[in-house]
Order: structure tokens, then sequence, then C-alpha cells
């Protein structure tokens, strides 16, 4: 009697979907996320967005750094060009939804092109300050380019249509942003199945190896920064249409460095990276919010302490992760699933 997953062709052993069983729990995972908007409340309803265009961010951030070994420090800069792309495209090109989120995309992908070229002379601290220099770039630029972004006072965001769907109501963008999260995580999985995505990470591996075996590093290096751009890009066109407000106090520095934290929890270099670390990550932010809440309430002598909580409890968390659980949630996830697939002989 057969026991275990056996392939007789390279095309079986290369299937997202091993199993009959994998399928089932994804088909009803699907079902689950399109019935939850009748089931929650709407405050529950946008925290589900935030996490789903969080997730599309950190599937580039996660292609670029955990895949290609390009830390970036500026990922939020790129959200923000995304979200005033789409937002002045609509606005002012009057071009149509549909139309202008794509395009928004690709504006992004050129932009992290251009502050990609760095890639082939610096690497680790060098590019992660590049990258810095990235950030306060475009965050000074759309402050002062005030006849085009509106500057300090930001713009306000025409809701999308896409037919009989209006993005100023929160389910319908709910199932847009979860139709965009099932697809990019789909194209990221297939990118990462490809000869680009080994190259990546030959390139992360051992970069002058790949060099050596014909990898070019400069177009592999480039067109990682314009597929995470790109899908930064896509995430920011979301956001727009879910704050209804953009201003650039949206793409601080500081939330780049929040989507590197998912990546870092969630596991960088896996697949399932952005919705383990989003999970945990908003999860946990919910929790200190009712917290912080009732100890400002109950020690209200004291509430400026209770303000910093977050940041004293987040930097904490990934302390932890980096000493005890480097790999993040994914590769403990794995070792728990590995564990139950040979139980009762786990040994």
């Amino acid at each position: 009697m057969p026991s275990g997953v056996f392939h007789e062709s390279y095309a079986s052993d290369e299937r997202i979907f091993q199993t009959w069983f994998v399928k089932i729990w994804l088909i009803l995972l699907l079902l689950v996320m399109a019935a939850l908007p009748f089931m929650v409340s709407n405050y529950m309803i946008s925290i589900l967005i935030e996490a789903g265009i969080a997730i599309i961010a950190c599937h580039g951030l996660n292609l670029l750094t955990g895949y290609t070994g390009q830390i970036s420090l500026g990922h939020s800069a790129f959200i923000g060009v995304g979200a005033y792309a789409c937002t002045i495209l609509i606005g002012r090109a009057h071009l149509p939804f549909i139309v202008a989120l794509p395009m928004s995309g690709l504006i992004t992908a050129m932009v992290g092109m251009v502050f990609g070229i760095p890639s082939l002379r610096l690497r680790g601290l060098y590019l992660a300050i590049a990258t810095i220099a990235a950030q306060f770039i475009i965050v000074f630029t759309i402050r002062r380019w005030d006849s085009l972004t509106g500057g300090v006072d930001g713009l306000f965001v025409d809701p999308g249509t896409l037919g009989p769907f209006h993005f100023n109501d929160r389910v319908h963008l709910y199932y847009l942003t979860f139709l965009i999260v099932a697809g990019a995580t789909l194209m990221t999985k297939n990118i990462i199945r490809s000869r680009s995505g080994r190259a990546f990470v030959a390139i992360r591996d051992r970069y002058l190896a790949a060099e050596v075996i014909g990898v070019n590093l400069f177009k592999y290096r480039l067109m990682s920064f314009a597929i995470s751009s790109f899908l930064a890009g896509i995430a920011g066109a979301l956001l727009a249409q879910h704050l209804e407000v953009i201003t650039h106090e949206s793409f601080t520095i500081h939330r780049s460095v929040d989507y590197l934290a998912m990546c870092i929890i969630g596991g960088l270099g896996h697949i399932t990276c952005a919705f383990f670390g989003v999970a945990f990550w908003f999860i946990l932010e919910r929790i200190l919010e009712v917290v912080s809440t009732g100890l400002g309430s109950a020690f209200p002598d004291h509430i400026t302490w209770f303000v910093s909580l977050r940041e004293i409890v987040f930097g904490s968390v990934i302390i932890l992760f980096l000493i005890f659980e480097p790999d993040g949630l994914s590769a403990r996830w794995r070792t728990i699933r590995a564990y139950w697939k040979l139980w009762p002989f786990s040994y």
C-alpha cells in the first residue's frame, strides 16, 4: 500500500497543489473568505482590507529581500508612488479605474528600477542606506510638488468604479482586494518556480557563483526591483481607495520598517511569509490597542507611557524572532506540518 506523495514526471513534481487534500482546504478557505463580509462588522471589513493590501506589499518586499537578497527600507515610498499615481490618473487624467490600477503599478515599477540601478554595485548595509535615500527623496518630492501631489495637504481620492462595483463601498473594495491578493500570490509563486526565480535565489545565496555560471546580475536584480515595485504600486492604489484622502504622512519610513518586520516575522524566502507576517502583526496590533486603551483609562496619569507600548512590544518581538526564530513563522509551520504528516512515527 503506497504511503506518501510520489511523482512519476517532472510536471507532477512541479504542481503547485500536490494533493487533493490541499486543494480541498484551499477551496474551503476561499469560500470562507468570500463569505466573511456577510458575517463581520464594517470595522472588521476595513481591517481585512488593510491586511490584504499589506499582504500584496509584503509579497513584493519578500520577492526582493527574501528571494533576491536585496534589502529595502523604502518600500512604503513605492507604495506612496502607486497611491498618488492611481489617484492622479483617475482624478486628473480621467482614466477608468481598470486602466489606472495596472498603470500605477507600471509607473511604480519604473521608479523602482531607477532606484534599483545602484543594486549592481551595492549590497547589504550600503544598499539599505540607498533605499532609505529613495524613501526620503520620494517623500520629499510628494511633499514639495504641490501642483501634482497637493503638497502637504495631500489629495482627495476619487472612488474607482468597475461596472456595477463602486470602491467607496467597503464590501466591493474587500472583494477587489481579495481577488488581487489571490492573483499576486499566484504570480509570486509562479515567478519563484521560473528561470527568473531560480536566478533570484542564486543571486541571494552566492552572487559571485551565480555570475560565474552566467546569471546576469544587473538584469535580475533590476527585474526583482521592478516586480517588487509593481506589487507595491498596486498595493498603493488599493490603499488610496481605502484611505480616501492621501498625504505624505501615510508613507513614512516607519511604515517601511513595519513592512520589513512583517516579512521577517513571516519568514523571508517563503511564499507564505506575507500571510503569516501580516496576520501576526495585525492581531498583535489589535491586542495592543485594547491593552493600551484599558491601561490608559485605568492609569490616566501615566498615559504617555502606554502610547509608546506598541513600539516597545513590536521592537522586542522583532529581536526575539531574529534570535530564536530567524526563519520566521513559515519555517515553524513547515516543521509542524511535517510532524503531523509522519505522526505517530515522527522520529
